[in-house]
């Protein structure tokens, strides 16, 4: 077995541990390793944020042409290839995995090892059966993978025709991931999508846009990340009626079908269903992977979920020269997150023990659904009483929104009552993911419901439901405005 010294010791090449990698040698570390054992490409290029966007983007536009008449023009007859529509999903995916490779082409070679590493002690790791590297400094960036809940485990058996029936690489599968839908050569007909967070939510509504018989379960009565229950109602309500959703329901029993699977369900009202689909797809969370780490080596002190504890201020496990970053913390399992905290690690990892706590971001969260769903900041459930106020605005009548026929939603912002300071905001709307920006930027920046209702705001724009919500925040306080009674947003100057 070979053994090795190193400087700093990343494990992970994902997102976080390459922004480590950089972070740490452009502080002034000389010898970084960075450990690979699976494939190099990030979880956001290879199954995550892009590759979901690319399915995400076609059943848009097959909305896009379904809503055309309500506007006076009539499309001729539209169909769905599902062939064409994974083909681009599966090409574009490969190209933005493309760059990340290239990233790690540029890493010097000796810089990089390639195997499963595990602790053997605090500072030594062992990569598979064939490196030992004694480290001074550690940065844990394992990742995370999609977890199957124990009631569909029984789907996890092949079917009897084969892993492959000539429709594609994954689609013969009767239970997957979300890892594994952009492999698809073809959509199937039908499809029980198990969780009702962003990831559910967003390949559900895709899938369903494009054709696929689409039923969304989830557990509890919740949507997303929302928590204010003004927009999680508003949220349900749409989506209800879109697509067949079942919140407060039980999967009681799984059982393979033929080449599809059987579900037995049972919802709010004790009443249970059967119903058989042609694919499960499991999007109840991600889980760190941290299980081959052996982290009972290492020192350091686990919570009740077995993650290491840590500063997120400096991504530091204890008093350890040990860091963790990204997903395998569970923190906030998000790109920009991963890319912060891998900063932070590989900063203080270089200059260990002199160690420097970062101001963080301010939470900011979207699902990419239509209408999408933003949370910022501070969320609802956490907002102290009596301490603040809310300003909202619908968009049904929202004056660019119904140009656009984009008439759904609700925004509603927390401000301090005594201050007026932003505190956070939940939304589910049109570009909402514009409005979430411009959210963000002003908690971060601390800024105040009269800061920000002193931008201009132009006209007619989406944004201008923002200036609405402001002011009726505003005038809930103490000393404010007096409100317009007519929609604000739809009359120049007001």
């Amino acid at each position: 077995m070979k053994t090795v010294s190193t400087e700093i010791a990343i494990i992970g090449a994902g997102t976080a541990g390459m922004v480590a990698y950089r972070a740490a040698t452009r502080t002034g570390a000389k010898r970084v390793m960075l450990i690979e054992g699976g494939v190099y490409g990030t979880t956001c290029a290879r199954v995550g944020c892009m590759p979901s966007k690319l399915l995400i983007a076609a059943a848009e536009a097959m909305h896009h042409v379904q809503q055309a008449p309500q506007f006076g023009v009539m499309p001729a007859s539209v169909q769905v290839d599902g062939r064409a529509v994974m083909a681009r999903v599966r090409a574009e995916r490969d190209r933005f995995v493309g760059f990340v490779l290239d990233d790690i082409d540029r890493i010097p070679a000796a810089d990089r090892l390639h195997g499963y590493a595990r602790f053997i002690s605090p500072l030594c790791l062992q990569v598979d059966e064939h490196t030992r590297i004694h480290a001074e400094r550690i940065v844990i960036a394992t990742g995370s993978s999609p977890q199957v809940p124990d009631a569909l485990k029984e789907l996890e058996q092949e079917p009897d025709n084969g892993p492959d029936n000539g429709t594609g690489n994954g689609l013969d599968k009767r239970l997957i991931t979300s890892d594994a839908v952009f492999d698809w050569e073809d959509l199937p007909d039908s499809v029980a999508v198990i969780g009702a967070g962003a990831v559910g939510l967003e390949i559900g509504q895709a899938l369903h846009r494009l054709g696929v018989r689409v039923s969304l379960f989830g557990r509890s009565g919740k949507l997303a990340q929302l928590s204010d229950p003004a927009v999680l109602a508003k949220a349900a309500d749409y989506f209800a009626n879109e697509i067949d959703l079942r919140l407060r329901t039980d999967i009681v029993g799984a059982a393979a079908d033929g080449d599809g699977a059987t579900l037995r369900t049972r919802g709010a009202d004790g009443v249970e269903r059967t119903d058989r689909y042609a694919r499960v797809l499991a999007a109840t969370g991600r889980r760190p992977n941290l299980e081959r780490l052996g982290l009972e080596h290492a020192g350091l002190e686990l919570d009740e979920a077995g993650v290491p504890k840590y500063d997120p201020r400096t991504m530091q496990c204890g008093s350890s020269p040990v860091f963790i970053a990204g997903d395998a913390n569970t923190e906030l399992p998000i790109l920009h997150e991963a890319t912060d905290q891998g900063r932070i690690a590989g900063n203080n990892a270089a200059s260990y023990p002199d160690v420097h706590a970062h101001a963080r971001y301010v939470p900011f969260t979207v699902a990419f659904t239509d209408p999408q769903i933003v949370t910022v900041g501070q969320p609802y459930q956490a907002l102290q009483e009596n301490r603040c106020v809310i300003g909202e605005v619908s968009f049904e009548n929202q004056g660019r929104s119904r140009v656009m026929l984009l008439q759904h939603g609700l925004l509603r912002v927390y401000a301090d009552n005594h201050t007026g300071k932003l505190a956070g905001a939940e939304m589910f709307g049109p570009r909402a993911e514009h409005l979430g920006h411009l959210l963000a930027w002003a908690c971060q920046q601390g800024m105040t419901l009269a800061d920000m209702l002193a931008m201009p705001f132009y006209h007619p724009t989406i944004e201008e439901g923002l200036r609405t919500a402001l002011r009726d925040a505003k005038k809930k306080m103490k000393t404010g405005l007096t409100p317009l009674e007519a929609c604000t947003d739809c009359v120049p100057g007001a």
